[in-house]
């Protein structure tokens, strides 16, 4: 029985082992959100964070401040869904679409 508990301990860590490097290649993986037409496009990696923010001339109108900041929103809201999309798909193969918190 301590031979079967060992194996099961081995294996626990190499499962451990892939979470962490999974974990860690989400932050080298972008993905893009975009609005207006692509006029306002936001990069964010795997770990939610914003990366770049590109917003082409066309999309400033100094009267329609408002209308920017939407874009704004907008665009940044779709990257992170997709970053939210990314890390499930990733990180989903070790938790079988479990949410464990603080995990990702």
């Amino acid at each position: 029985m301590n031979n079967n508990m060992n194996q099961m301990m081995k294996q626990v860590k190499k499962m451990q082992e892939q979470m962490m490097k999974a974990q860690e290649e989400l932050g080298t993986k972008k993905v893009e959100g975009t609005s207006g037409g692509g006029v306002v496009n936001v990069e964010v990696n795997g770990h939610k964070k914003v990366i770049a923010i590109n917003i082409k001339p066309e999309a400033v109108d100094p009267d329609d401040v408002e209308m920017l900041q939407d874009l704004i929103l907008t665009a940044v809201n779709d990257a992170l869904t997709k970053a939210e999309e990314l890390a499930n798909k990733d990180m989903g193969k070790f938790t079988n679409g479990m949410k464990i918190p603080g995990l990702f």
